[in-house]
């Protein structure tokens, strides 16, 4: 079943990301990192996840605090990326930080003025 895009921003782009970290994880792995790869998959797919979860919430508060859980997965993919990127063990693309640092400031924004 192929990725049908939303229209919604939030939504496209979290799940475009978490793409972006499965892909980037595979790249960690093949080069013997297999602990943070894989605490870096589970935080940067688990934001998308999330966010999916939101659209189907049944109260204002329900969907605030799933948007709050993709936002403390977003905070943890941050880290772990930098973690990578200050321990040098792998190259962190530019994209791909700005890419979570763009999802956590929807997050934030959508989750102030839900």
């Amino acid at each position: 079943m192929a990725y049908v895009p939303r229209n919604n921003a939030i939504v496209d782009k979290s799940f475009h990301f978490a793409c972006e970290i499965v892909v980037y994880t595979q790249q960690l792995k093949a080069k013997g990192f297999y602990e943070i790869g894989s605490q870096l998959l589970k935080s940067g797919t688990s934001i998308g996840a999330n966010v999916r979860q939101s659209q189907r919430a049944v109260s204002t508060k329900d969907f605030k605090n799933k948007l709050s859980i993709a936002l403390k997965e977003a905070e943890e993919t941050q880290y772990w990326l930098q973690i990578i990127e200050h321990t040098e063990i792998a190259e962190v693309s530019k994209a791909l930080s700005e890419n979570c640092e763009e999802l956590i400031r929807l997050l934030v924004s959508i989750i102030k003025n839900s």
